[in-house]
């Protein structure tokens, strides 16, 4: 039987894959809305300004972070099986709506910088006419 310490360190490695499955279960049409509702209300509890135990040292972040992982395996569990296999194993072959969200998400971001760094570039070109002009007078 494993130790406590190493199922908990197992849950929190497992975290970020059971999250990007949270999500492409959470934008798929054919998951029912009630499990959705529960899901989005324990975590609006987690961000809520209203955190009762948080004056307890440990345990008082901890609920909140055993709230966030039990809802999204509650969740997880609410999910027909077979889309839940389904999304699985969308994200195995990088195919998944957390894919192409990221994926789309980063080519944003590029452009954004992209224009940018093309507008101080045409700024500091103007600058350096404005100057040689100057220089000419």
């Amino acid at each position: 039987m494993p130790s406590v310490l190493s199922r908990a360190k197992e849950i929190l490695f497992d975290v970020p894959r059971r999250g990007k499955l949270t999500y492409c279960l959470l934008r798929d049409d054919r998951i029912p809305a009630p499990p959705k509702a529960a899901l989005l209300a324990a975590l609006g509890l987690i961000v809520s300004p209203l955190d009762f135990p948080a004056w307890i040292p440990v345990i008082g972040e901890m609920d909140m972070l055993a709230l966030g992982i039990l809802a999204v395996e509650t969740f997880i569990q609410a999910c027909p099986e077979d889309i839940r296999r389904e999304q699985e194993g969308l994200l195995k072959a990088k195919e998944s709506v957390w894919d192409r969200d990221v994926r789309d998400t980063m080519s944003i971001a590029r452009r954004g910088v992209d224009r940018v760094i093309d507008r101080i570039r045409s700024r500091v070109r103007r600058r350096e006419e404005y100057q040689s002009v100057s220089e000419v007078l």
